[in-house]
């Protein structure tokens, strides 16, 4: 077990010295998990294959699931990536720093256990003060998956860190509560037309407007089947093994609004009959009797789901909720990568 430290930093400020206590672990070989805007990552040497390794110990995770590795400048692309086209310059130009993942070929300073084992590599650079300072102070490039146990809720808090990694890291950066709640957006640019991997904090439509045509991976339309074929390789996290999902059953209801809300509103009477506690989450106040324990208005402010999703994902695992009766929203804007998020970590779709 590793003796776990925990410091608050000011997001808007970070603290120079507590920085570099983190830089100097990160050169060590040790693991920091840190703020960024999307989620809490946990940061490795991206470059030291004794320390990346820590990472999938750490989060139980599998060894064929890439990393995304953080950088601190475009021109940091030159070093780690190779052939980067004309488009990809430009969402980079455009989007960084902030949460878009960029999927480039790899160059041989990179190595294959960073990268699931594939000839390409992930990369970003966040716009989060803290994980910005750390990655400069440090000076090398830095592997952060989400910072929770395989499978679970991705954390926007360190306190959800604690849940899950409290004596299997050197050090958590307390950053506050994280600003979008999701993880990146994730475009492969390796194929003649760019394809979308993973819906996340930056909408399609505005890549879309920089760069035009996009195509979607099958697994964002239809995720339980994709997800069931194990012996496909992905190029992104997030794509290949069942994820986000928290100890309660979560129920995916789409269909038609009217449909949705009835079937929600059968199954929250029938779960309160079996004495089984249930929360729904709901996009309009319909002054139905849900019969929920809880039941969360969400509305159309996908800003606001985003950012709480996960949140409440970690609430119903701490308040022993045996299951989460979720409405489908619109799968635009940021609503396609929230739709992404509960279809994978559904335990049951129903259409109705």
């Amino acid at each position: 077990m590793v003796l776990t430290r925990v410091t608050r930093v000011n997001s808007n400020n970070p603290e120079p010295c507590k920085i570099d206590m983190a830089a100097r672990i990160i050169s060590k070989g040790g693991l920091v998990v840190f703020p960024t805007e999307t989620v809490y990552g946990l940061g490795a040497n991206a470059l030291d294959p004794s320390a990346v390794k820590k990472i999938f110990l750490a989060k139980r995770r599998p060894v064929d699931n890439p990393l995304i590795i953080h950088i601190q400048h475009i021109d940091d692309l030159q070093t780690f990536a190779k052939n980067v086209s004309r488009e990809a310059h430009k969402l980079a130009r455009e989007f960084w720093p902030g949460p878009l993942t960029l999927v480039l070929e790899k160059s041989q300073r990179v190595p294959e256990i960073t990268t699931g084992g594939l000839d390409t590599i992930a990369v970003r650079i966040p716009s989060n003060n803290i994980s910005l300072s750390l990655i400069r102070t440090a000076g090398i490039p830095i592997a952060a998956p989400s910072a929770n146990v395989s499978g679970r809720p991705s954390p926007t808090r360190a306190s959800h860190v604690l849940e899950d990694l409290y004596g299997k890291v050197d050090l958590i950066i307390d950053g506050g509560r994280t600003r979008i709640g999701l993880e990146s957006t994730v475009i492969d640019m390796t194929s003649t037309v760019p394809i979308l991997l993973r819906p996340g904090g930056l909408p399609i439509e505005r890549i879309k407007e920089a760069i035009g045509k996009i195509s979607i991976h099958p697994s964002i339309l239809n995720p339980k089947n994709d997800c069931l074929q194990s012996n496909k390789h992905y190029k992104t996290p997030g794509m290949k093994y069942r994820h986000y999902s928290p100890k309660a059953d979560v129920i995916l209801v789409e269909g038609p609004k009217l449909r949705v809300r009835n079937k929600i509103i059968e199954l929250a009477r029938r779960m309160k009959n079996e004495q089984s506690k249930s929360v729904c989450i709901m996009t309009k106040n319909m002054n139905n009797n849900y019969s929920a324990d809880i039941v969360w208005f969400v509305g159309n402010d996908f800003e606001t789901i985003s950012r709480n999703l996960f949140e409440i994902f970690r609430y119903v695992d701490n308040h022993n909720i045996d299951a989460i009766i979720a409405e489908e929203i619109d799968s635009v804007d940021l609503g396609l990568a929230i739709m992404d998020r509960l279809r994978r970590a559904a335990k049951e779709i129903i259409r109705v």
